[in-house]
């Protein structure tokens, strides 16, 4: 079924010309493209890292982690056979753990199921930990040049805009109309760079709040620029409103060692270091609850300040206080006396780290 013919009210040269409507987008692609390290190859490896890394993250920031990554994990076997925390570490302070986690826990079946060598059809890229419908897509484009489409919320805005389609583009149906329509227009010949194109384009022309069409290949089909939508679309529902948790937040020092938790692998932030906390109660003060939910017979010290996190779908809002334990308390299992200089060799993530910084 040819979906673009479906589009009746929609220019005649994007229905009947699609490998047209994609060489304007490569030529521009051609010209205008970053020089960006992990577009110097077409490893499936180096371009699934990057994949994963780019994932809710910016390229600039990327790219540092990216190069020390392959350093010290130069292929996937090498990956697969590191420890887990040292590969949180590595990741340390790129949000998002459980990326790392499923990057690991992937790079382990590609060992043991396909001998260290990254799978090449789309089911099986598909299949391993952490990837989605986008991810395997762009790796199999770019690495292997196979045309599946790979469309993230930067190519859902590009080709809710080219097309004007005023649909929410929340919903899957909507999501998947929108890859069976840029499948069509991926030129076999060429499709890792059309994948890379269409990525350049929402990140560098067709940018949410203030598009720079004046400089798009496509201005001239595109169906929001002709009709004045750039800025009305893509049409997306409100996302639900991230739950506030308020927490006491204790850092306990002895001797220049601090307090940690070792987090369970079952909650926010798991199989990572962090700070005792204690979710604030009307009417209890924060040496008891630390003395209830902990078993911490803590001194006050002082306090240092507040300290605020946002994650997907929660924000920690932390009041620090600087404690000392009492003489003759113990240390319930699961904390343990870290020193200052370890600090940097765990895996700490960034809500913690922006703690720890109170005590500089």
């Amino acid at each position: 079924m040819n979906k673009l013919a479906d589009l009746v009210d929609k220019p005649k040269d994007i229905q009947e010309k699609p490998l047209e409507i994609a060489a304007l987008l490569l030529t521009w692609y051609d010209q205008n493209k970053r020089d960006l390290p992990w577009r110097r190859t077409n490893d499936p490896y180096t371009v699934w890292l990057s994949e994963i890394m780019l994932q809710q993250t910016r390229v600039d920031t990327v790219i540092d982690y990216y190069r020390r990554f392959l350093e010290r994990f130069p292929d996937i076997c090498s990956l697969a056979d590191a420890d887990e925390e040292d590969v949180l570490t590595l990741w340390k302070g790129l949000g998002y753990y459980r990326r790392a986690r499923n990057l690991h826990q992937a790079a382990i079946t590609v060992r043991d199921r396909y001998a260290g060598n990254f799978p090449r059809t789309f089911p099986e890229i598909r299949a391993l930990p952490g990837i989605g419908d986008y991810t395997a897509g762009a790796i199999a484009s770019i690495a292997y040049n196979l045309p599946y489409p790979a469309v993230d919320g930067n190519v859902l805005r590009v080709a809710t805009r080219l097309l004007g389609l005023e649909d929410d583009i929340s919903q899957q149906k909507i999501q998947k109309q929108i890859a069976e329509i840029i499948e069509e227009m991926i030129p076999k010949e060429r499709a890792g760079d059309f994948t890379q194109a269409l990525m350049e384009l929402g990140a560098m022309c067709c940018t949410p709040n203030t598009p720079g069409c004046r400089d798009c290949p496509w201005r001239t089909v595109c169906t929001a620029h002709r009709t004045h939508r750039e800025t009305v679309l893509p049409v997306k529902k409100k996302a639900k409103k991230a739950t506030c948790f308020n927490y006491w937040t204790a850092l306990v020092c002895n001797d220049g060692d601090i307090l940690m938790e070792y987090r369970c692998n079952t909650q926010l932030l798991g199989n990572m270091w962090g700070l005792p906390l204690v979710q604030k109660e009307s009417g209890s003060s924060a040496e008891e609850l630390f003395r209830r939910d902990w078993e911490l017979d803590l001194r006050f010290i002082k306090y240092l300040g507040s300290v605020r996190h946002v994650f997907t779908h929660q924000v920690w809002q932390m009041d620090v206080i600087l404690f000392s334990l009492k003489p003759d308390s113990e240390v319930k299992s699961g904390l343990a006396w870290i020193s200052r200089e370890k600090l940097k060799d765990l895996p700490i993530p960034k809500a913690f780290q922006k703690v720890l910084q109170l005590m500089i």
